[in-house]
Parts: structure tokens; sequence; C-alpha cells
């Protein structure tokens, strides 16, 4: 049973340009900047690595240099593009609050703030919880949350532009927030030699304090660190299974 709040078919018009919407990041910093924080905290013994919400495998293309990585996801588009890009590493369709595979791993990282399409608060407590029950003691949990309510700034307007010879993106939205949930509702219009089509999709995510986070650590049995800058400088939560 699916309880992610997020819609499984969230990225099914945009799927196909989401690594070209997001070339900007820089998967192989990020990726390294992973792996000093893991080493730092980390106290089992292993290198087996789960990534949640792996989207379309942009961290795990980098990370599978130092780990036994796998993947796992909401989205079947995003997983099907993982899986034709990185045809030899294990990918799985689930719900992070409610996925089970059956084993135990020393890294569990849900990035670039997926955490934030969970339903509520009792859902992310259940997907704090349920990564934490695939870490195996003194393993590790790495979550970059979503922006924070005070972070959040609705009324502002958003763009991002691709340029490429046989690709053109725009898209365009309006930040806004309804019932503790920031709305992005993005406009797209995506170019190539077959035409040029417009479409939209509705992101929810939702609004957590500071200390939301830290008491579903706590409450999951982590020990629970909190590093201010994070990847791109929303911060990562830290937990480590105790031994």
């Amino acid at each position: 049973m699916e309880t992610d709040s997020r819609d499984p078919a969230t990225y099914a018009k945009s799927a196909a340009i989401y690594d070209a919407e997001y070339s900007f990041k820089d998967y192989a910093h990020e990726a390294g900047l992973l792996h000093l924080l893991i080493q730092r905290h980390q106290r089992s013994s292993g290198s087996t690595l789960l990534d949640v919400a792996c989207g379309t495998g942009g961290h795990l293309a980098f990370l599978r240099a130092d780990y036994q990585v796998e993947g796992l996801d909401l989205d079947r588009a995003m997983l099907e593009i993982a899986r034709q890009r990185l045809p030899q590493i294990p990918f799985h369709h689930g719900d992070m609050t409610a996925f089970d595979l059956g084993r135990r791993f020393d890294v569990v990282t849900c990035l670039f703030s997926a955490i934030g399409y969970v339903r509520d608060e009792t859902a992310m407590r259940l997907a704090i919880a349920n990564m934490a029950r695939h870490l195996l003691p003194g393993g590790v949990l790495l979550v970059e949350p979503w922006f924070t309510p005070e972070a959040f700034h609705p009324g502002t307007v958003h763009a991002l532009f691709v340029d490429r010879p046989d690709l053109k993106i725009s898209r365009m939205n309006l930040s806004r927030i309804e019932d503790g949930v920031s709305v992005l509702d993005f406009h797209y219009m995506v170019g190539t030699p077959d035409g040029i089509r417009t479409f939209s999709e509705r992101h929810d995510l939702r609004l957590f304090t500071h200390q939301q986070y830290r008491s579903a650590f706590e409450a999951a049995g982590l020990e629970t660190t909190h590093d201010q800058d994070g990847l791109i400088g929303r911060g990562l939560w830290i937990g480590r299974r105790p031994i």
C-alpha cells in the first residue's frame, strides 16, 4: 500500500527532461561531501548504501565509486530512467514510509529534499523510522530537508531555463503556502525538433521545523546531528544507529 503523499505520477510529464532541468546540480561534488560526512559519522564496518527517493540516480552514479549502492523511488518513470542509466545497480519501487527490503545497510540517504513530499508530520516520522530500521548497528541515515517555514518565502517568482541545441526548457512558478505546505505549480514550455509543448505539474512539499526533524530522528532511536550547511545550503540531518 502506498502511503507517501506524493502522487506516483508527479513526474509523469517532466521525468524525461528531469536530468536536463537539474543539470546545474554538481552531483560529483555533493557525493564527495556525503562521503566525507559518512566517514565521519559511520561506525559500522561495511560499505552498503541505499538511496531512498533516488530519482534518476544522479548521486548513485558517483557514490558507487565508494559504496555498494542500491536505489529506491516511488515514481516508476524516474526509476526506468535510472535503470537505463545505471543498469548494474539494483533499483526498487517503494514508498519511503513503508518499504521493506528485508535487509539492512551501512548507509541510508534521502536527498534533494525528497522528505518534503510526505503528507504530514506523522508520515515524516514514519519515513524516518522506516529508513532507520534499514540501518545496521553503527550505520548512518542522512536526510536533506526541504525548507523550514521561516526559510520559505511565498510570493516569489522563480524561473529556470535550459538552452541546448536540440532542447529548450522554460520553467516558471510563483511560490505559495497552503496549510503549512509549500505549493510549487511548475509551468513548462519545452521545445525540441519535434515541436513545442506546454504543461504544468503541481508539487506539494510540507514545511517542517528543525525540532520536528530532530524529534523524528530521536524517536527512531538515532544519535542525531544537524549539519547546518549540508550539500547545497539546506542543511543535512544525520542519525547514527547505536551499536
